[in-house]
């Protein structure tokens, strides 16, 4: 099974930049979208009716902002989409699907702000995820998305400039020892120990033309999938986003259904 995941800053913008294209072209079994951008209302046929998957959609309540979405070749068996955090719950930051064998989260989570003032609520998100990770790592479960966190001085260029920046300050970087502590791998550092490689870019001077990036994308599984670990990637020629695609393939069972050419599913909010 190959998965991808990719913070597209606004699905319309990147539909008009070629997505249906790099979708066939990457072929992926499930693709994780964060920061839509775009409410339910607005999804035309044209985002949600893309051939071959199934597509799952969950909006922020404020227009234009944050969101998550899922497209999948596998129609799942359940979907959540709350967290039981009321501002993080209206921001679509969450979608759940869970699968005959592996459970997925899509995650979007706070930056935190450059001025650090939101900060308290980004700590408070990954507090609450963490009672939810805990109890799914001894099953086999994905967790993908923008964590808005890079975690070592292998996953940013300028390490030493950036230590008490948002997005690599030592207590955000703790969250991701915490996850790993509760039984999680991430996917691509367990293949490239220390490869250099981002998937967030500053618009300004050039930053991904002169590799001067982030790595805040990521995609995490559970111990009892670590086997299954074949390879995992990040797409940094693939543009159309301040963000490129990364993934992972995995050994795990996905067979296609029957199902027709374009298919969406309703959202079931359910409370966790």
């Amino acid at each position: 099974m190959k998965l991808v995941s990719w913070n597209v800053n606004g699905i319309r913008s990147v539909f008009q930049k070629g997505f249906r294209e790099w979708l066939a072209r990457e072929n992926p079994d499930i693709v994780c979208l964060q920061e839509i951008k775009a409410d339910l209302d607005v999804l035309t046929p044209r985002y949600t009716e893309v051939n071959g998957y199934y597509s799952f959609f969950n909006s922020a309540k404020k227009k234009g902002y944050a969101g998550t979405a899922v497209y999948s070749k596998v129609q799942p068996l359940f979907i959540e989409t709350k967290l039981g955090f009321d501002r993080f719950d209206t921001e679509g930051r969450f979608l759940k699907l869970s699968f005959p064998d592996f459970t997925l989260f899509n995650l979007y989570t706070p930056n935190g702000a450059r001025d650090k003032r939101d900060m308290g609520y980004k700590f408070e998100v990954y507090r609450r995820l963490f009672s939810v990770f805990k109890d799914s790592s001894r099953e086999n479960a994905i967790l993908a998305g923008d964590f808005n966190i890079a975690h070592t001085p292998y996953d940013l260029a300028n390490p030493k400039e950036n230590q008490d920046n948002t997005m690599f300050t030592p207590e955000e970087r703790r969250q991701l020892d915490i996850l790993l502590s509760l039984g999680y791998i991430d996917t691509f550092r367990l293949k490239y120990p220390a490869e250099k490689a981002y998937t967030w870019w500053s618009y300004a001077n050039g930053a991904r033309e002169k590799s001067i990036g982030w790595r805040i994308d990521y995609v995490f599984v559970s111990e009892p999938l670590k086997a299954t670990i074949q390879d995992a990637f990040t797409r940094k020629e693939v543009v159309g986003s301040d963000h490129g695609p990364c993934g992972a393939i995995l050994d795990i069972p996905f067979p296609v259904t029957v199902r027709p050419v374009y298919a969406k599913q309703p959202i079931q909010s359910v409370l966790l």
